[in-house]
């Protein structure tokens, strides 16, 4: 697939995208974003595929379009840059996979892509199932759950048993989650409201998120002593970039390897653990799924435990997942960089501006989805599948920016549903508000469960 397979190049467009309305003085729409900005991202293809917006004194383009959203993705045109990923940048640095460009970014690629082939991920299934069951026998003693904590420690636990193989993550899980929680929230609202010297104040929202980006980098650089001072070198994705090399032949510098090491944890934390709370709300309040993959379990197993080489048969509980990654989709905002004078739509974009696209919006677009409000598994059947427009789902992105561990992170998410949905049924307990938390990622604002045991 090119780009020019999916919009014809043409530098010489001169016309400007129309200007969404309801911009306020000072703040442009940066307010609407700030205040509902799903409803607001979600209306704007209505004013066209490509429209202009004003985020505090900054132009940035959004591009509303499934096939004008692949374009941005696979063009050389557009860089990893903008509004999201320097509101990133404190946490994720500059040479991480996650924000690096161009010849780093494809090396870094090199050195991690062993670690997710798909013929390296059953290696971590025996992890998998032991986090997944561990789970739910903590879930035994009954009384309320708190989903947010029961979610990101489980996604941590996965990731750092799986990636960085060793029992010192155990006691840094919860500090990982708490201080991740409190910096996506922090770095959303300086996305949309860039009022850059104003959050160096002292207040005590600034000094809360300074000392959780401290706490995180403290943690990552104590996981990096912990294993050199091991002297072990497992085969996992931590030993790889400790071994890794420039183009030089030479190790890679201390700042690359931390920088790496917070993108492993960063989604394996956020994004996994906000779609696990997904998944768990979205059991909740559709029953009859719990009960479809409870029986679905029972005709691929059995009454023995789940393993992870029954996942691959796991099919509905997998499009369950998948239908939870359309409606709910944890990175529900990206933004990209223009490079070079180029053309979108038909429209100029000039070299410098700032991109912004929204999977939540396309993937709950009307002109793409039959009944696109509705939670509906069977969309993913393959006799149906086939009439979804390309790029129309792109949870895990396209291109050289796809997730590498898109294939890891399905089968983590369907197997913990399945061995979840089969002991259990949920239901809201007290205090529970499963709302939209706009951050970052896309999570339930605060989510509190009872488990019934089936």
């Amino acid at each position: 697939m090119t780009v020019e397979s999916v919009r014809p190049k043409d530098t010489t467009a001169t016309a400007e995208p129309p200007v969404a309305g309801g911009a306020v003085p000072l703040l442009g729409h940066g307010w609407r974003l700030a205040r509902d900005p799903l409803a607001f991202l979600s209306q704007l293809r209505d004013h066209g595929d490509v429209v202009r917006l004003k985020l505090g004194p900054k132009t940035v383009y959004a591009v509303t379009t499934p096939a004008l959203t692949g374009a941005v993705a696979l063009s050389p045109d557009y860089i990893i840059a903008g509004p999201l990923w320097e509101s990133l940048e404190s946490l994720l640095g500059k040479e991480g996979v996650a924000t690096a460009n161009g010849p780093l970014h494809r090396r870094q690629r090199r050195t991690i892509q062993p670690a997710f082939r798909l013929d390296a991920i059953p290696s971590y299934g025996p992890i998998m199932v032991e986090e997944a069951y561990a789970l739910v026998e903590r879930w035994r003693a009954g009384g309320p759950l708190d989903i947010t904590a029961e979610s990101f420690r489980a996604a941590v636990r996965v990731t750092a048993r799986c990636l960085m193989r060793g029992s010192y993550m155990d006691d840094r899980a919860e500090r990982i989650c708490t201080d991740l929680a409190t910096l996506f929230s922090g770095m959303y609202q300086r996305m949309v409201v860039p009022l850059g010297p104003l959050y160096k104040v002292p207040l005590p929202a600034n000094r809360e998120f300074n000392r959780a980006l401290a706490d995180l980098h403290v943690l990552v650089d104590e996981i990096i002593a912990d294993r050199r001072a091991s002297g072990q070198k497992p085969d996992d994705l931590l030993t790889a970039l400790l071994d890794a090399k420039d183009d030089n032949g030479d190790p890679i510098g201390e700042q690359e390897i931390h920088d790496q090491v917070i993108a492993i944890l960063t989604p394996g934390a956020e994004t996994v653990g906000s779609t696990l709370m997904s998944l768990l709300l979205v059991l909740t309040e559709h029953p009859e799924l719990g009960d479809k993959i409870r029986g679905e379990v029972k005709s691929v197993v059995g009454d023995r435990p789940i393993t992870f080489e029954d996942v691959r048969k796991l099919t509905y509980t997998a499009n369950v997942v998948t239908e939870t990654l359309r409606l709910y989709p944890a990175v529900w905002i990206l933004t990209r960089r223009a490079v070079a004078d180029t053309e979108l739509g038909g429209y100029r974009i000039p070299k410098g501006a700032d991109l912004i696209y929204s999977p939540y919006a396309i993937q709950r677009d009307r002109r793409s989805y039959e009944r696109n409000e509705d939670f509906d598994p069977d969309r993913w059947l393959p006799e149906r599948s086939k009439d979804v427009p390309k790029y129309a789902m792109s949870p895990f992105s396209v291109g050289n920016r796809k997730c590498p561990s898109d294939h890891f992170s399905m089968a983590e998410l369907t197997l913990i549903t399945a061995v979840v949905a089969h002991g259990y049924r949920f239901e809201h307990a007290s205090n529970s508000d499963p709302r939209h938390r706009i951050g970052i990622t896309l999570r339930p604002r605060r989510l509190m469960l009872r488990a019934l045991p089936r």
